[in-house]
């Protein structure tokens, strides 16, 4: 590591301050860089005693493991921690050597390291803020100061914040920036113009305070009234209860009091209010409850039991031997926290800090030079970035698929596009509520007709889809039923420009989803052939393989045609477009029918597009080594550093991008399909919620330059019937 100069320390003068959330983002801020970047904690928790009752053992801290789940850092727990409270209360400057000893030896596999300063569980010595200087001066590293905003005047933030930098300074640590956390939405500014008047030398940013980040789960809120789950999802544990109700009056004015992600603690002998809150949390139009405490010991014995049990409800309901009174107090007291496991809580968390924090001038101050490399995490913050710059609306189909619902809740958080979301209305908001999920800024449409609305949208459908097939002899009466399928639905909304693309695929076949499109979207003009893309992310650079997903065994023109909507999207991306045309042989060494129509296809590659950079028929090997490219291929432009790979077949791409993402570790981004006038992108029934994500964001931004319908082409008779024959091989 050259220098601790690209490290930072985040510290604050006061708990509770919202240091996660900040270190979060500075760690985003730093991966996003190409770094390999470390995360390191001086000072760890402890509590309790070991198994025989004798040593304290070390409390797993929840922040630093959440840090270390981040796909950028690349480090053991252990190395990451410096020394506990113990040694440091023990012999404080023996602490603070092997917290530098330690620091150091990790250090040396980073170019960069995130020092998460102290929490204050536990006390350092007479001032805590001095303790942190002292190991930031110590490591030579920066700090980043958060102070909290929380219930304080722009006066009262101000002078905290002047006698923290003071302090630092007493002790030689240097800061780099000041972040106000938890900041009163209404006197933000106000906060950061006196605060920055005050210390003009210093950045300063402000964040609001996000209640959401502090809400505890219904898991939490168990373990604090020593409780236990008596019906209900355990995984809905996890929600986050965003407020805590007595339910002691009658149901009738407890129904008024109720709230989304409320818990309602209740005497369990209520049978009355506890049927009464399960009937109003499954009714569409009432709020959806995250749990129900029954306290005092009770719980409904006979046909009452019976009848709960009958019912099967979903949401936590939970027993405890406390009282009312004690049960209240201590789920009250319980606050949340950003961990590993709480997802939309690591979402909202990098969302507040992207918005708030100019991540530009923080990395400038930190002199971090520009990355030369592009790393996975780097192509897939690009691909966020561009998308949220010009912000596009896109179509899910399949609202009743869990994976679906968590990718629209971090890519609405995010700020990554906005959405439709197809299904039962009622049906998804209940399980996004379930799930925890913030969906309020997604339309959620019925692809059947079930609302005035989207009756409305589905007659208009059904009209256009008999005219486009009715050189088929589509009749309206069978294009009402076709059009309530939800892949129709999805493509005859980017059709008719209600949506700017769709992504769908997780819970059907490629057929199914990109079938409409061949008939609804159509190619675009000078376009004959749909093909796919893979975006191949490796360690250091990123390629762009075609056609792996599509077409199986194409033609020479259709090859070209891959060719050339692959530059085309290569280049949308970023990618510099040097394309090899892929084959058994190298230049003119080989011969054959598979060698020939690589050999056709590449000239009129060449004749279509003289622009491009095009080699063909080459090898692999030639195509990516240089040493090898100039012994078979001397002399070529794209010979060892070809960055798009035409493959001749579907058998020969889809291998080929397997092998190397399993084999060397590559991340591939796709399929992302191509030659269309507007974009519909496939999933992989496997898809995890990052890759729905990345997809949403690349079909949101192939939006952004899509070719209006006005301008679109028709496919021809024969192309159509090529497009239903490659369909059927899918």
């Amino acid at each position: 590591m050259s220098g601790a100069a690209r490290s930072i320390v985040i510290a604050s003068p006061e708990g509770e301050s919202g240091k996660s959330t900040v270190a979060l983002g500075v760690l985003d801020l730093l991966v996003r860089q190409g770094r390999r970047v470390g995360v390191y904690r001086p000072v760890s928790r402890v509590t309790g005693t070991g198994a025989d009752g004798g040593a304290v053992v070390p409390e797993r801290d929840y922040v630093l493991e959440m840090l270390l789940d981040h796909d950028g850092v690349e480090l053991e727990y252990d190395d990451a921690v410096g020394v506990t409270y113990s040694d440091l209360h023990e012999d404080p400057d023996d602490a603070m050597a092997r917290i530098v000893a330690r620091f150091h030896a990790m250090a040396e596999r980073c170019d960069s390291v995130v020092v998460l300063g102290t929490d204050y569980t536990d006390v350092a010595g007479v001032n805590e803020l001095a303790f942190n200087a002292r190991i930031a001066a110590n490591l030579g590293a920066p700090v980043l100061l958060v102070v909290s905003g929380k219930g304080r005047t722009p006066q009262d933030v101000t002078a905290l914040a002047e006698a923290s930098l003071a302090e630092l300074g007493t002790y030689y640590a240097h800061a780099v920036g000041l972040v106000v956390n938890r900041c009163d939405t209404l006197n933000a500014r106000d906060v950061r113009a006196a605060v920055a008047a005050a210390q003009p030398e210093v950045p300063v940013w402000t964040i609001p305070e996000e209640p959401f980040l502090s809400a505890p789960t219904v898991g939490q809120l168990v373990e604090a009234v020593e409780g236990e789950l008596a019906l209900g999802d355990p995984e809905l544990l996890g929600r986050e209860a965003l407020g805590v109700l007595v339910g002691a009056m009658s149901f009738e004015h407890l129904l008024g009091h109720l709230s989304d992600g409320a818990v309602v603690i209740t005497p369990g002998d209520r049978t009355d209010v506890l049927t009464g809150l399960l009937a109003a949390h499954t009714a569409p139009s009432f709020p959806s409850l995250a749990g129900i405490v029954l306290n005092g010991g009770f719980y409904p014995e006979g046909r009452a039991r019976e009848l709960l049990e009958a019912l099967q409800p979903r949401v936590p309901v939970i027993r405890t031997d406390m009282d009312t009174y004690r049960a209240t107090q201590r789920a009250s007291a319980v606050r949340g926290r950003v961990t590993r496991d709480s997802q939309r809580k690591i979402d909202v968390a990098r969302a507040l800090f992207e918005r708030c924090v100019d991540g530009g001038a923080l990395a400038s101050r930190l002199d971090l030079p520009r990355p030369e490399v592009v790393t996975p995490l780097m192509f897939e913050h690009q691909l966020i970035e561009r998308a949220r710059g010009g912000r596009r609306h896109v179509v899910l189909p399949e609202g009743d698929d869990d994976r679906i619902l968590r990718a629209a809740g971090t890519v609405l958080a995010r700020g990554i596009a906005d959405l439709t979301i197809l299904g039962d209305e009622a049906a998804i908001r209940g399980r996004a509520a379930e799930l925890g999920l913030d969906l309020d800024g997604a339309r959620v449409l019925s692809p059947t007709g079930a609302t005035p609305e989207s009756k409305e949208i589905l007659d208009r459908f059904a009209a256009e889809y008999t005219r486009l097939r009715a050189h088929k002899g589509m009749t309206e009466e069978r294009a009402r039923e076709i059009v309530t399928d939800v892949s129709y639905f999805g493509t005859l909304m980017v059709h008719l420009g209600l949506a700017d693309g769709m992504v769908s695929g997780a819970a059907h076949s490629t057929a199914h989803t990109i079938r409409p499109s061949f008939e609804i979207i159509r190619t675009r003009p000078g376009t004959s052939s749909v093909s796919s893309v893979f975006f191949m992310c490796l360690t250091d650079r990123v390629l762009v393989y075609g056609d792996c997903a599509v077409i199986p065994d194409p033609t020479s023109d259709e090859l070209a045609d891959i060719a050339v909507s692959s530059a085309a999207t290569a280049a949308q991306f970023g990618v510099e477009p040097r394309i090899a045309m892929l084959s058994y042989s190298t230049g003119t060494s080989g011969s054959g029918a598979d060698v020939d129509k690589v050999r056709a296809a590449t000239a009129a590659v060449r004749e279509r597009a003289p622009g491009l950079v095009v080699e063909g028929p080459i090898q692999y090997d030639a195509a990516v080594d240089a040493s090898v490219a100039a012994s078979k291929l001397p002399g070529s432009d794209v010979a060892g550093r070809a960055t798009v790979f035409v493959f001749p077949d579907l058998n020969t791409g889809n291998n080929t991008y397997k092998a190397v993402q399993r084999s060397a570790g590559a991340v591939a981004v796709g399929p992302v399909l191509q030659g269309l006038n507007k974009p519909v992108n496939d999933l992989s029934r496997g898809a995890l919620v990052q890759d729905i994500v990345n997809t949403i964001a690349i079909t949101a931004i192939q939006a952004q330059e899509a070719v209006r319908p006005e301008a679109a082409g028709e496919l021809r008779a024969g192309q159509e019937q090529q497009a239903a024959t490659e369909l059927e091989q899918m």
